[in-house]
């Protein structure tokens, strides 16, 4: 059995920062591996555990920075990763949902898994999409949303418990080959051992171009483009006072009773 699971880089923005031009200042970034797909690595890895000849591979669109997002999916347990990229991706603008429900689709027909995990969004851009894009691309059976998986390996069938609209959750069974987007809070995932670090420096990492997949330039055009990026203006002010309880209590009840909240 092999499990492909998508992961994906995401930039964390310090609290203050400067925009340039069409995007934030590199210098307010720090990357990491995105928190959704670290839930989908852990499940994969726990499915691995739990069977026996279960491949895990891992597969990200970006450049060769994010091999060290990869690889610490590598140190969680998985068994080899993907990395697709190369001068016409760099050159892009703005890599769409579409594009890389594209790039994975073509990286999903070579490895020809059993079961496709993705994480319900990334937490930049936070889309919701690719997953199920993906799985429409493929033509493979999906269910979004799923923070509940039992997984059938002879039978390839997994019994999903999946969030709807509301706060109703729905019971239903997908058959395999299919693409899971995994929540948040369906696992609690593990820790990248040091041993894990130093053995995932040596498990494979391949890097794909369009070439590799057998895809064109067509593919990175976009009807979506990046126009303009501001920070809003905000609605309100916080207030934080630094101290202890005894020092700021009195700051604190001024400003309520400036503010009418409590009385003189």
């Amino acid at each position: 059995m092999k499990i492909l699971v998508t992961v994906k880089e995401v930039a964390q923005v310090d609290d203050e920062f400067e925009i340039d031009g069409l995007d934030v200042d590199e210098r307010y970034l720090e990357y990491d591996l995105n928190e959704w797909d670290d839930y989908a690595v852990e499940e994969a890895v726990q499915l691995s555990e739990a069977n026996d000849d279960v491949e895990v591979v891992t597969v990200t669109v970006g450049p060769e920075r994010s091999e060290e997002t990869v690889r610490m999916a590598l140190a969680k347990g998985a068994d080899r990763a993907l990395r697709v990229w190369d001068d016409t991706l760099a050159g892009a603008e703005f890599l769409d949902v579409s594009t890389k429900a594209e790039l994975l689709a073509a990286v999903v027909e070579e490895e020809d898994p059993d079961l496709v995990l993705s994480g319900v969004q990334a937490d930049d851009d936070s889309f919701g999409a690719t997953g199920v894009a993906l799985a429409e691309r493929v033509g493979f059976e999906w269910a979004a949303v799923v923070n509940d998986l039992d997984h059938d390996a002879d039978a390839n069938v997994s019994n999903v418990r999946r969030e709807l609209e509301g706060g109703v959750e729905e019971l239903t069974e997908v058959e395999g080959p299919a693409v899971l987007t995994i929540q948040t809070g369906i696992n609690e995932p593990r820790y990248a051992s040091l041993r894990g670090i130093r053995q995932a420096q040596r498990k494979p990492l391949d890097v794909l171009g369009l070439d590799d997949l057998g895809l064109d330039d067509s593919v990175v055009e976009s009807p979506v483009a990046l126009t303009s990026m501001y920070e809003p203006e905000s609605e309100g002010d916080a207030v934080v006072w630094e101290g202890s309880a005894e020092e700021t209590a009195g700051e604190l009840a001024t400003f309520l009773r400036e503010k009418g909240v409590v009385e003189g």
